[in-house]
C-alpha cells in the first residue's frame, strides 16, 4: 500500500503542510521538526505525488510561459534557460502560445486558460492588448518578463535603446556616414516594444553625430532570416548611391542581409558594414559583427526570481538591464574611402 502524506504527517505528528515544507527544504520548519519529518518519511518509503504535493502546498509545480512565438532564436534560448532552471527545482513548464501575429479571435489570452494549472508565469517580450493585459492582473501570480518590457510586469532583458545605440556608434566610429537601417517590421513593431526601441536608437545617435537618415535606406525585415534577405534586395534594387554601413535590429536581419549581399557580389565589409543585435548561434560563423546578448542565462534569472518569490524567499534584485557587449568581427570596417 502507497504511503501518503497524510501518513507521514501521522506519524510525525505535525500537519501535512509541514511535511511538504520540510520535504522540499523550504523555510518557517524547525530544525528538530525537519529532522523528524525526514525521518518518519525515510522509514516509512515515502514517496511525494504530484497530486499530494498540491494538496499540500496549494501548488501545481508548474510555471506558464506566455510567448508569441517557438521558432525564434532569441525566444527558444530562453526558453531553454526557463526549463533547465525550473527542472532543477523540481517544476514543469507550460507553453501557452499567442500565435505569432495573429489578433482578434484567433488570438485569446484568458484568465480560464491559466486557472489552477500554473503557479507562477512568464511573459515573453510581446505587446499585450488591453484585454488581454487585465487576464493577467486578474490571474493574481506572479509574473516576470523576458526579452523586453511588458507594461505591469518586472522584466529581464537588456537596454535595447543602449544597445542599438552602441551598435550604431560603432559604425560611426569606423568612419561611415552613409548608415542604412533594417528594422523590425510592421507586424514587430504592433506586437513587440523592442524594435521600436531599437529604431528609436539608431535614429537619435544619428541625429547626435549630425548624419543624414535616409527614408530610401530605412527597410523592415521583420526579425528574420528570410525578410531580412527581402528587405536588402528593396534596399540593393534602389538606384543612386548605397549606404556603406547597415545596422540590422537583429542578427537574422543581418544574416539575411549578408546572403542577398553575397548572392549580388556586394563584398563584405569592402563594399558594405554590416552589424545586428544578439549574437545569434551562426554570427560568429559568419563573421558578423555583433551586440551580444545571453537569452539562455535571462530565462534562467527569471525563473529564479519566480521561484524565490513562491517559496518567500529574497527575489534576485532586477535593479538595472542585463549586460551586453559590443562584438567586432570582420563584418564591420572602414569605408573603403572618406564619403
Amino acid at each position: 500500500m502507497r504511503v501518503s502524506i497524510d501518513d507521514v504527517a501521522a506519524r510525525a505528528e505535525v500537519s501535512t503542510a509541514t511535511v511538504s515544507r520540510a520535504l522540499r527544504g523550504l523555510p518557517k520548519v524547525k530544525p528538530a521538526t525537519r529532522e523528524r519529518v525526514l525521518a518518519v518519511a525515510r522509514e516509512m518509503g515515502y514517496v511525494p505525488s504530484p497530486s499530494a504535493t498540491r494538496l499540500a502546498t496549494g501548488r501545481t509545480k508548474t510555471v506558464g510561459v506566455l510567448v508569441p512565438f517557438i521558432d525564434r532564436w532569441y525566444f527558444a534560448n530562453a526558453l531553454e534557460g526557463i526549463d533547465q532552471e525550473l527542472r532543477k527545482q523540481g517544476y514543469n513548464l507550460l507553453l501557452f502560445s499567442l500565435g505569432g501575429y495573429m489578433h482578434g479571435q484567433q488570438r485569446r489570452f484568458t484568465e480560464q486558460m491559466v486557472r489552477k494549472q500554473i503557479d507562477a508565469m512568464v511573459v515573453m517580450c510581446l505587446g499585450l492588448s488591453v484585454n488581454e493585459l487585465a487576464e493577467l492582473q486578474r490571474i493574481n501570480i506572479p509574473i516576470i518578463s523576458v526579452g523586453g518590457p511588458v507594461e505591469g510586469c518586472r522584466g529581464v532583458h537588456v537596454d535595447d535603446s543602449a544597445a542599438a545605440a552602441v551598435a550604431t556608434q560603432h559604425l560611426i566610429d569606423l568612419g561611415h556616414r552613409r548608415i542604412g537601417h533594417l528594422r523590425g517590421g510592421i507586424n514587430d513593431e504592433k506586437n513587440f516594444v523592442v524594435p521600436t526601441l531599437r529604431a528609436g536608437a539608431f535614429e537619435a545617435t544619428m541625429r547626435f553625430a549630425g548624419l543624414e537618415l535616409r527614408p530610401e535606406w530605412d527597410v523592415a525585415g521583420d526579425f528574420t532570416v528570410g525578410q531580412g534577405a527581402a528587405a536588402a534586395a528593396r534596399l540593393f534594387d534602389q538606384s543612386g548611391e548605397r549606404p556603406t554601413a547597415v545596422f540590422c535590429g537583429s542578427d537574422e536581419m543581418a544574416l539575411g542581409l549578408m546572403f542577398e549581399a553575397r548572392r549580388r557580389g556586394i563584398r563584405i565589409p569592402e563594399d558594405l558594414s554590416v552589424i545586428g543585435v544578439d549574437d545569434h548561434d551562426f554570427s560568429a560563423p559568419a563573421g558578423l559583427s555583433t551586440i551580444a546578448q545571453k537569452p539562455l542565462q535571462h530565462g534562467v534569472l527569471a525563473a529564479q526570481v519566480l521561484l524565490a518569490e513562491l517559496d518567500g524567499l529574497t527575489v534576485p534584485s532586477l535593479e538595472g538591464s542585463m549586460p551586453f557587449t559590443l562584438i567586432h568581427r570582420e563584418s564591420t570596417t572602414p569605408p573603403a574611402r572618406s564619403v
